[in-house]
């Protein structure tokens, strides 16, 4: 039979292990922003939008704190030919809105990077789209 005494010392041992295990975290590389539609019509007011996957079991992440975007003609060698993106509220959860000018046709590149709610690191994609007349 256990005594008071024993059993509080054994579940506090039990406590203090099962604190100090390691809490599994995913790491950025486990989280990917694609492109919706890789080409899109040349013009003003375009909509770009990015949906972001957990690879490891393929399902849409919301909530991510977008908090760097570029736009850039830089897979054409012409890095410095960029275009502002707006973020547009979006209905569905994992995919991010933005709207943007693209009044040249040819490669684009969307750098973005994310934060992930209760994840460590920064999640980082250079995404091409074909802009077409």
């Amino acid at each position: 039979m256990m005594t008071p005494k024993f059993a509080f010392g054994s579940a506090l041992f039990i406590q203090a292990l099962v604190g100090s295990l390691p809490v599994a975290m995913a790491s950025p590389d486990d989280f990917e922003f694609q492109l919706v539609e890789p080409k899109v019509k040349q013009g003003e007011d375009v909509s770009v939008a990015v949906r972001l996957i957990d690879k490891r079991a393929g399902h849409p992440v919301a909530d991510a704190v977008i908090f760097s975007t570029r736009m850039d003609m830089a897979p054409d060698e012409m890095e410095s030919m960029t275009t502002p993106l707006v973020a547009v509220l979006s209905t569905v959860p994992g995919i991010y809105n933005f709207r943007t000018n693209l009044v040249m046709e040819g490669s684009w590149r969307l750098s973005i990077a994310a934060k992930i709610q209760g994840e460590v690191g920064t999640v980082e994609n250079r995404l091409i789209l074909k802009v077409v007349p």
